[in-house]
């Protein structure tokens, strides 16, 4: 997959995996406080933490990509509640692929009612 040099934004908690597109773009636009239809990527993660989804706007629609892991489990950043995240392109890549994301993440650009 080709993201570009979107931004990204990781939701910290929880997500019910069975939200598909407009479920999704709620916690997006209220709880984050940012644009659905911005260009840019949300991640989701399921309680188990063997779930992932990615909605991104692409000008004209959404694409819902959905990943799910046969064993073991996603790594994220250990922080609590409705927070969100901003990640570069390497982090994301290392999160699709299975990697220990809380590894790779050296700094704590954590927002909740403020866009950065």
């Amino acid at each position: 997959m080709r993201f570009g040099e979107k931004p990204v934004y990781l939701c910290c908690g929880c997500t019910d995996m069975r939200r598909s597109i407009n479920g999704l773009t709620t916690p997006v636009q209220h709880s984050f406080s940012l644009n659905p239809f911005a260009d840019a990527l949300s991640v989701f993660c399921n309680r188990s933490r063997d779930r992932l989804k990615i909605l991104e706007w692409d000008g004209d629609g959404f694409w819902l990509y959905f990943k799910r892991l046969e064993r073991g489990h996603f790594r994220l950043p250990s922080l609590d509640g409705e927070t969100t995240m901003t990640l570069n392109r390497e982090e994301l890549s290392c999160l699709i692929d299975g990697a220990g994301l809380e590894k790779k993440l050296r700094r704590s650009e954590v927002f909740g009612d403020e866009i950065p």
